[in-house]
């Protein structure tokens, strides 16, 4: 069994989980997130805590077994704290703008680019340079922030571009005569 699977995922408060028809549905203040059970996997829901353990011997089981364990503690993690993703804006003249569920960048291009936000996932900008992206979806937050910052990555030599905030770029020196 994985030794991830052996811990169980405590409910807190204002959280539910049911599993019905080979789907793990968790609901919560901030929404409701589903997710396909492998057949390979038993799930005990009871006491307020969701246990795992590998239904048969096979190496697939027990590896599945952990990483739903992983996946279900994600998503009562989402539906009750919920994700967020801070990205940073280097370079003159960058900026962004939140408008509706669209996100408005200016990049150094000849033309602004727009990012639509896909369902679930919310966008804020506290100021010209900043962006939080927003959701109880901790795979699709992860996902539109590397979607909005492969529009410019940040660049080796001045290290202007769209960054995570925690993000160091390595900058290279550049070449002598």
């Amino acid at each position: 069994m994985s030794r991830v699977a052996r811990i169980p995922v405590a409910l807190p408060k204002g959280a539910e989980a049911t599993l019905a028809n080979g789907v793990l549905t968790v609901k919560g203040p901030l929404g409701t997130l589903t997710q396909a059970v492998h057949p390979g996997v038993a799930i005990e829901i009871k006491d307020g805590n969701v246990s795992f353990a590998a239904a048969d011997e096979t190496r697939e089981a027990k590896a599945m077994s952990g990483t739903l364990r992983a996946l279900t503690s994600n998503m009562v993690t989402g539906v009750t704290k919920g994700f967020e993703r801070k990205l940073t804006l280097v370079g003159v003249g960058f900026r962004a703008a939140a408008k509706g569920d669209s996100l408005d960048l200016q990049l150094g291009f000849s033309h602004p680019v727009v990012h639509k936000m896909p369902a679930g996932v919310k966008v804020e900008t506290p100021s010209q340079t900043e962006i939080l992206i927003k959701g109880a979806d901790r795979q699709r937050v992860g996902q539109v922030a590397a979607e909005v910052r492969a529009y410019r990555p940040p660049e080796p030599y001045k290290g202007k571009g769209v960054r995570y905030a925690d993000e160091v770029v390595v900058l290279k020196e550049t070449k002598k005569k």
